[in-house]
């Protein structure tokens, strides 16, 4: 009875440890592939401007110029932390429910889904816990903010005044929206992705590299409208706050109803986002292997 005991005990210790595991490598893959982000943080900042004030990329470029170098990584402390700890809650997550999700499903659902699904929900608890670090970001980050908000602290205090709603979860529904299929359409396809180019002979680092990239073209070129919404709802504070349907209306106004304004900026949005999770998933899968 007593080796029993022992030999279930060192069961759970063994399934605790392979949980961590999934949360330790998301972490250190995503800390690893962002370190670049403070190279290209100023790239980052000039798709903002043109997202928020619908300007070509040579007034942007010429705004951050007058702004000065002081002001050039203003906002860049919240994506950094966000960035690592989002990815140790994502992979982490993701892998929990996809190991609870069959003992759930009994066949219901087929298990080629079921990453997809896992990775669905992990997308909801990321916006959930992210929301907060993308809406002080969006704020530090906006030059009208600058004198009325000079520091992180009043931006903080303010954004707590406005409340949970309005404040450090304004703009949550198509965060949510975005982050959730986001994610399931990255887990969803990473394996069969990943699958198809090792078939052409490449090494499983370099199967993972492209396959990350892949999948987050697909994924960027699809969503990036919910992120030009969100960030043109989350950059404001105070004021005549509308609604998601409302902000959408007055957005795609704004753009004269064109995609091609739509997705201005999204082009510099894209590569990076293919190189950092191009080099995530790279990472990730070494550390798993």
């Amino acid at each position: 009875m007593a080796g029993g005991s022992e030999s279930k005990q060192e069961e759970a210790l063994g399934n605790l440890m392979v949980h961590f595991q999934s949360y330790l490598h998301g972490g250190t893959s995503s800390l690893l592939s962002t370190l670049p982000t403070l190279i290209v943080f100023p790239v980052y900042k000039t798709v903002f401007r043109q997202q928020i004030h619908n300007t070509s990329v040579h007034k942007a470029v010429a705004q951050l110029y007058r702004e000065g170098p002081v002001k050039l990584y203003r906002g860049v402390a919240p994506p950094l932390v966000m960035r690592t700890l989002n990815g140790t809650l994502l992979f982490g997550l993701q892998d929990t429910l996809l190991r609870q999700l069959p003992l759930s499903s009994q066949n219901v659902i087929s298990a080629k889904a079921l990453p997809a699904l896992a990775g669905f929900g992990a997308g909801v608890v990321e916006a959930m816990v992210f929301t907060p670090f993308e809406r002080v970001q969006n704020v530090l980050q906006n030059s009208q903010n600058d004198s009325r908000l000079p520091s992180l602290k009043s931006v903080l205090l303010r954004l707590k005044a406005e409340g949970m709603a309005l404040g450090y979860y304004r703009a949550f529904l198509p965060i949510a929206a975005r982050n959730a299929f986001g994610s399931s359409l990255y887990f969803g396809l990473k394996g069969p992705v990943c699958v198809a180019v090792a078939e052409q002979g490449l090494s499983p680092m370099a199967s993972s590299f492209i396959s990350g990239t892949v999948i987050s073209m697909a994924v960027s070129l699809t969503l990036y409208p919910l992120s030009v919404l969100v960030a043109n709802m989350q950059a404001q504070v105070g004021g005549d706050v509308k609604g998601v349907i409302a902000c959408w209306a007055l957005l795609w106004k704004s753009r004269n109803r064109s995609l091609a304004l739509l997705y201005r900026g999204g082009s510099m949005v894209i590569v990076r986002s293919c190189i950092t999770w191009g080099l995530t998933t790279a990472i990730y899968d070494r550390q798993e292997k």
